[in-house]
């Protein structure tokens, strides 16, 4: 069990890298301030800017993680996620990248045909909507 209990804080190579990345990237900018330099500041600000591209890279390419928490087998952070080419529900990277996760289309119940003349008994295929198939005579 974790520090943090049953639950999933996400991590993953692409915020792993992204958060190392980052942390690089504003010590370039905090030593750029503390020395005066304007191409120090230029550099740190340019690599915190490579980490966000990075990190969005790298969860495009299935290193990263959807929303919410993941299923106990799949929690580790070396994990890929194999759904991602389809587009995570509420995702922003993904819905930057084209990646729309569609709604499945409804599935109707298969009901077969029902003779005319058939009686309609409790446990027949046919459900309640068909109560009008039912015919007197």
């Amino acid at each position: 069990m974790s520090a943090h209990g049953d639950h999933d804080m996400g991590h993953t190579v692409a915020g792993w890298t992204g958060t190392a990345l980052a942390t690089a990237g504003t010590a370039v900018l905090g030593a750029g301030l503390a020395a005066g330099s304007p191409w120090g500041l230029g550099l740190g600000g340019v690599v915190i800017a490579l980490s966000a591209l990075t990190t969005w890279l790298l969860h495009l390419a299935g290193w990263g993680k959807p929303s919410g928490p993941r299923p106990r087998g799949r929690r580790s952070w070396r994990t890929r996620d194999t759904t991602v080419r389809y587009g995570h529900p509420g995702c922003v990277g993904c819905r930057l990248a084209g990646r729309r996760q569609e709604a499945a289309p409804a599935v109707a119940a298969h009901v077969p045909p029902v003779a005319a003349g058939t009686p309609v008994t409790a446990g027949s295929p046919v459900t309640a909507e068909a109560p009008a198939l039912q015919t007197s005579g």
